[in-house]
C-alpha cells in the first residue's frame, strides 16, 4: 500500500481503493487518456488515478498537494479548483481580519462561520471577510452591537426591545423605565438625547437639566466660553455644538436643576449680567462660526473666571435652599 499525507488531505492507495479523507473510492481500470494527463498539467493538478466509474478522477493539486475527485468533463471543460487552496484562502483572509475561520456555512456556498475576537460567533461572506482583511471596510459583532445599543439606552433610562417595525435600520423600538411607554427612536437621537417621551410627556421644559460653562480653543489660537444650559451637556457639546472635531473643547462646570424652564431662566438672568457688566467681553460671531454652530453665547475666555464664579454662586444658592 502507498500513502500520501499533506495539511489537510490523507491519501491511500491499495490495489483496488483510493481513500480520501477516509472515504473510499475504488479504482476504475480503464485507461487515462494522454490529452487528460496534458489538461491536468495545464491547469496545476497531476492525475492520480482513475476512481469510481469512467467519469471521475482523481486529482493531485501541485501546488498543496491535496487530492480530490473531479469528473473528466470538468477538467477537460473548466478549470478544477482545490479546496484545500480556497479553505487556506479562507483562513488567511480571516488571520487577516482579526478572526478565525471554522467552517463553511452548509447552506449557502457563499458563506462560512468564523470565531471573532470578542468570543462570539458570526456568520459573513466570504467576499465581505476579504473586503475586511484588504481594509476596505470593518467588522462589527452583532452581539457586541447590540450589547452596546442596549447600555446606550439604558444610560438614557431606556430598554432596547427590537429593531424597528417599518425596517429602517437607523431606527429602533425602546421603552420607557419611567413609565413603561414604547416608542419608535432614532439609535442617533438615543446616543445624543435629543428626544422625549411620547407616554409620560418627559421633556426639557419638565425634566431635569443643567446650567453649564464649556470653553472653546478657536484654529486662531483665541479662547472663548460659552455659558448655556441642556438636559445632556456632554452630547450638546459634541452632537450639536462642534463644527470641528479636533477643536479642542472641554466642559468646565456643570449645575444641575431641577427642570428645564428653571435652567432657562437661570441662564438668561446670567446673560443678562454680562451683557450688563462686561458688555465688551461680546464677540462678533464671525470669530467662531465655522467651528460652533450657535449664533449667540460665546465671549471672550478672559471672561471665564467671571462665568464660573456665577455658576459657583448659582450653585450655592441651590443648596441652601
Amino acid at each position: 500500500m502507498n500513502k500520501m499525507t499533506n495539511a489537510n488531505t490523507s491519501l491511500s492507495i491499495s490495489p483496488n481503493t483510493l481513500t480520501i479523507n477516509s472515504i473510499p473510492h475504488p479504482i476504475f481500470p480503464g485507461a487515462i487518456l494522454p490529452k487528460w494527463l496534458a489538461a491536468a498539467r495545464a491547469k496545476g493538478f497531476d492525475i492520480v488515478a482513475r476512481i469510481n466509474d469512467r467519469l471521475h478522477l482523481a486529482l493531485g493539486c501541485n501546488i498543496c498537494g491535496a487530492v480530490q475527485k473531479v469528473r473528466i468533463f470538468t477538467l477537460m471543460s473548466a478549470q478544477p479548483l482545490c479546496a484545500h487552496c480556497i479553505e487556506a484562502a479562507w483562513k488567511a483572509d480571516a488571520d487577516a481580519a482579526g478572526l478565525t475561520f471554522l467552517h463553511r456555512d452548509p447552506n449557502n456556498r457563499h458563506y462560512g462561520f468564523y470565531h471573532s475576537a470578542c468570543g462570539h460567533i458570526v456568520r459573513r461572506q466570504f467576499e465581505m471577510i476579504r473586503r475586511i482583511a484588504a481594509g476596505a471596510t470593518g467588522f462589527r459583532c452583532e452581539t457586541c452591537h447590540a450589547e452596546t445599543e442596549a447600555a446606550e439606552a439604558a444610560a438614557r433610562g431606556w430598554t432596547l426591545m427590537s429593531a424597528d417595525p417599518q425596517g429602517d435600520a437607523n431606527y429602533r423600538i425602546y421603552r420607557h423605565h419611567a413609565c413603561d411607554h414604547e416608542q419608535r427612536i432614532a439609535r442617533a437621537n438615543m446616543q445624543s438625547g435629543r428626544f422625549g417621551c411620547g407616554g409620560c410627556g418627559e421633556d426639557w421644559p419638565a425634566a431635569a437639566s443643567f446650567i453649564y460653562a464649556m470653553s472653546f480653543t478657536l484654529a486662531s489660537g483665541r479662547e472663548v466660553v460659552k455659558l448655556g444650559f441642556s438636559r445632556d451637556p456632554e452630547s450638546r457639546l459634541h452632537y450639536q455644538l462642534k463644527r470641528d472635531a479636533a477643536m479642542p473643547c472641554a466642559i468646565l462646570k456643570v449645575v444641575p436643576m431641577e427642570t428645564g424652564h428653571m435652567a432657562l431662566c437661570a441662564e438668561k438672568a446670567m446673560h443678562a449680567r454680562i451683557m450688563s457688566d462686561h458688555s465688551d467681553a461680546k464677540l462678533d460671531p464671525s470669530a467662531w462660526q465655522d467651528q460652533i454652530r450657535i449664533k449667540t453665547e460665546i465671549y471672550d475666555g478672559a471672561l471665564t473666571p467671571v462665568v464660573l464664579g456665577m455658576l459657583d454662586h448659582l450653585e450655592a444658592e441651590l443648596t441652601a435652599a
